[in-house]
């Protein structure tokens, strides 16, 4: 066998690894079983092995197999763009050159007469004044409190959830999520050592009756849902559906965490599952999306009773989400800036969905008319990772459907996030370019 074909092999393992078909931590197939389904043998895939053992990509074990090496699915499928050439379709945040003005204006403002009690420690997870913003942003697009006392505060969603899994689960206990999910929560899971069941979806979200199977059989502590623009599919859930599930969890032993990070894109607003079961959600929404990623201000709005639990894992993990963050996002609020900036997002989401929704019309897509991305059912010719690499090689950046689910064989799709690119000539250039390469037959010259 030549030594060209187990580099060839070597390269299709690693891109697998680097888009997510082959998970951190995860047992790669047998040497036998990959060689056919390659169309090679057992020692050009043991050669292959060997050489991404080397590059530190994979680590065998005697009797046990070859494991693809632990890192975070978050390192690859937010990819940071390399220069001015890269058309970035893989970073889901707002356009910010509309923000930075608005940003700068709210810094300027805040700092310009910060009170010595931002700079200390508070007691409790945060000033009153930030809590009672995040109950105006949050009561906005759709969330019924009223009391600020039932919102804390964290540093960004991710951490809101980090925060909300540890505390209510356990090393070994099942996390239920939709069947295709935001690869934050299973990087939490596999750092936190909890396991996660997939829960099956439909048009409008997470199934009911799935849920509550998965509830009987699998036991879980928690289920998280992104009820709004899910990622990566698109779908949003609509009222009915949402009450639906709200029953489902209401009668069962589980905790509901509500990630709503993508509500205020809702063309009309829709009530939050945590309305309907108060006492058995936490809702978690955030300024990431709307504003930037870079503020890292998370609203938490929990049940009473549990409150204080929360509060003291949050002082334990971080003390305190910074209050100059907050301070800063409670100006754009009480302002109605931050309203507004969500607004004109919301707007050029729509417009941007329309341009590529003409130029990809050809295939089959998922999304709504204002989500910041869309989920894109490769033609049979492509298979992710292959069109992952081609497109970066192109200087298009995009996130394989593999890093949204454990059971990445299960998809053929790739997630475009939409708004990562400020220049708009550039952005449809990039569009365009990505409708061709989907369109190209030359998919098919990757499979071995």
């Amino acid at each position: 066998m030549s030594d060209i074909k187990f580099r060839q092999i070597a390269e299709t393992i690693e891109t697998r690894i680097n888009t997510g078909v082959y998970q951190p931590n995860t047992k790669l197939p047998p040497h036998r079983v990959l060689a056919d389904e390659l169309e090679t043998t057992p020692t050009t895939v043991s050669k292959a092995y060997k050489l991404l053992a080397e590059k530190h990509k994979v680590e065998s074990f005697v009797g046990r197999g070859t494991f693809v090496c632990g890192n975070s699915e978050l390192e690859t499928v937010i990819q940071a763009s390399k220069g001015d050439t890269d058309y970035n379709f893989s970073i889901l945040q707002p356009c910010l050159k509309y923000n930075v003005l608005p940003l700068q204006a709210a810094f300027q403002q805040t700092y310009a007469a910060l009170p010595s009690e931002l700079l200390g420690y508070i007691e409790h997870s945060g000033h009153l004044s930030h809590r009672e913003a995040g109950v105006k942003w949050a009561a906005e697009f759709g969330l019924s409190v009223l009391d600020p006392n039932d919102i804390l505060l964290a540093s960004g969603a991710q951490n809101a959830l980090e925060i909300l899994i540890q505390t209510y689960t356990n090393p070994g206990d099942c996390i239920a999520v939709e069947a295709f999910t935001y690869p934050g929560i299973l990087s939490i899971a596999n750092l936190l050592g909890r396991r996660i069941v997939d829960v099956a979806m439909d048009s409008e979200g997470m199934c009911p009756i799935a849920l509550k199977d998965t509830i009987l059989n699998d036991k879980p502590k928690v289920v998280v849902i992104v009820p709004s623009h899910q990622n990566p599919t698109g779908v949003t859930m609509p009222q009915a559906r949402r009450e639906a599930i709200a029953k489902v969890i209401a009668a069962g032993d589980i905790w509901l965490l509500e990630d709503d990070i993508y509500g205020f894109l809702n063309p009309v607003t829709i009530p939050a599952i945590t309305n309907y079961i108060p006492e058995k959600s936490f809702h978690i929404t955030s300024l990431s999306k709307a504003i930037s990623p870079a503020l890292r201000c998370a609203f938490i709005k929990a049940p009473k009773s549990e409150i204080r639990k929360i509060g003291a894992c949050i002082r334990t993990s971080i003390w305190l989400a910074s209050p100059l963050n907050f301070a800063v996002a409670t100006q754009l609020i009480n302002s109605g800036e931050a309203f507004a900036m969500a607004h004109q997002q919301k707007l050029l989401a729509a417009q941007r969905q329309q341009f590529v929704t003409e130029q990809l019309g050809f295939l089959a897509c998922s999304s709504q008319p204002t989500s910041y991305h869309i989920w894109v059912a490769l033609p049979a010719h492509w298979r992710q990772e292959h069109f992952v690499m081609e497109a970066k090689n192109q200087q298009l950046l995009v996130s394989s459907g593999g890093y949204f689910s454990q059971q990445s064989d299960k998809s053929n799709h790739i997630r475009l996030s939409l708004m990562a690119i400020d220049d708009e000539q550039r952005f449809q250039q990039g569009v365009v370019s990505l409708a061709n390469l989907l369109k190209d037959g030359q998919g098919s010259h990757f499979l071995f």
